[in-house]
Order: structure tokens, then sequence, then C-alpha cells
């Protein structure tokens, strides 16, 4: 824990994470982002989500400090001026919806301003418009023009052993064309291969002058022990499997239960409240 107190900044997931199931932030976890604050330690956000899905957290966390989408695809500064840009190559990008496809997953598309989806009614397309706040635009295929300016596509299926199997296959078949990793059992996303949270550590790091082992890191998914193993400190949700527990530093409680604003009391700042 004492490698915790010379941390700068605090990069945090969000789903599973900063954000209940119902994807609130709580009274806790705002109480946390204050605390920060006032400890001058910075607050950094990173999601699979695309940054459009993330703007409505930019006000209650008063967040000073990058925010991350598509897994570090694009990253924006607070004002939403773009600082990195990572597009998938487009011919990955037809490799990865051809092996989505033939593997039985459904298969969502996304590009800087739009969600792709060929079936409105798929596993998870509604529940992901509420989190969102917008909604889906249903296409009959996905073109060589929409592959081309794709900054994420992702695998969906509710049977989570097909996904996790699907998600080596595609390690395999990619290589280091591209990242594809879980950021939820039933999701696998694929992005380009500096688009993962482990690079958003070393950008966060070099965009403020400091050390990676200044940043602490918290996440609840296998995509976030990327990130884990750039940082010089981890935490993993209570939440998380055992196998993303075991990459962290340490584990706080689940984010139903305040984990968020408790690893910041407990781990971060150490103090008996946020």
């Amino acid at each position: 824990m004492s490698r915790a107190r010379d941390i700068r900044l605090l990069l945090s997931d969000v789903d599973g994470t900063l954000v209940t199931n119902d994807k609130v932030l709580t009274e806790g976890a705002l109480a946390a982002a204050r605390a920060l604050r006032a400890a001058g330690v910075g607050l950094a956000i990173t999601s699979s989500r695309p940054p459009r899905g993330l703007r409505m957290l930019i006000e209650p966390l008063s967040l000073q400090q990058p925010l991350a989408g598509f897994n570090g695809g694009l990253v924006l500064d607070p004002d939403l001026a773009v600082v990195e840009s990572h597009p998938l190559d487009a011919l990955v990008a037809r490799r990865t919806v051809d092996l989505l496809l033939s593997q039985g997953l459904g298969v969502w598309v996304y590009t800087e301003a739009d969600w792709l989806v060929q079936d409105a009614g798929g596993p998870h397309v509604a529940r992901e418009a509420w989190i969102l706040k917008f909604d889906a635009t249903v296409v009959p295929a996905f073109t060589d023009a929409d592959l081309a300016r794709a900054f994420k596509i992702v695998g969906v299926s509710d049977d989570y052993a097909l996904v996790a199997r699907v998600e080596r296959t595609a390690q395999d078949l990619l290589g280091p064309t591209a990242s594809a990793t879980r950021s939820e059992p039933h999701f696998l996303d694929v992005t380009h291969p500096q688009a993962n949270k482990g690079a958003v550590v070393t950008a966060v790091a070099k965009r403020l002058n400091i050390s990676p082992e200044q940043i602490a890191t918290i996440g609840d998914m296998p995509n976030d022990v990327l990130m884990f193993r750039q940082s010089g400190f981890s935490v993993a949700m209570g939440n998380a499997s055992d196998e993303v527990k075991a990459q962290a530093s340490a584990v706080t409680d689940s984010n139903e239960n305040d984990g968020f604003a408790n690893a910041v009391r407990r781990l971060l700042l150490q103090s008996d409240a946020a």
C-alpha cells in the first residue's frame, strides 16, 4: 500500500467500477472524486464506451483530465477536443467482422460518431442505448465505408464461454494488428493495437509529464488488467473475477457496495472518510 502514497492520478474504468449496475454515480463516488481533488490527485476515466457515452460524467465528476473512449481508441480532453485518435485499419476491421459473424456472435461497429448494428432487437442493444443515451443506427450490412472509419468492433453473445473462446481465436488470428479483449462477459472488443487500457496509462503519463508509477488504476474486467500492468498501483473491484483480482495490487468492494469510494478512501488516500 505504501506505493499508493506517491500517486498523482487515478485512472478509472467506468462500467462495473465507477458506476453501479444501474449506471449511477453514488454519493460516495462523487465524494471520493472531491476528496481526490482536495488531495491533489487527478481523476481520469477510460472505458470501452464511445466518448459520446462518457460525456454525462464530465460535469458531476468535475473532470479535468482526459477521457479515453473505445479503450483508448479516441482520447478527449474534458472540453471534448481530440487528444489521440486510433481507428482500426480497414482490412483488419473486415477480418474482425467476418470472424465474429462466422463464430455466431452479434456484431456492433462503432465509428467516431455512430453505433451501427444489424438487428435493433439483438441482445443488449436496448440496454446499451439506455447506457450511452443515444440509439444505434440499423444497417443491412457493414460496408467497406463503415469499416474504414471504425474505432471499435464488438462481438456480442450471452454465451460467455463462447465469447471467451472467440477472444482467444481473435487474438491468435489478428495478432499484433488489433487488441481483442472482453470488456464484459458478453462483449468482445476489438480495437486498434494502441487502443488498449495499458496504452492509455502510458499516454496519460506522458501528457501529464508524470511517471506511470505515479498512476493508480481501478477496474473489474480482463481489459483492465492491461492498465494494471502498466501502473504503479492497481485495484480490482470486488465484482471482478478471481483472474482479474489476481493481477491487481489490492482488491476493494463491489461496485454495488461503493467499491470505488472505498478504494479511494482506504487504499489511495488512506483515511477514514472520503
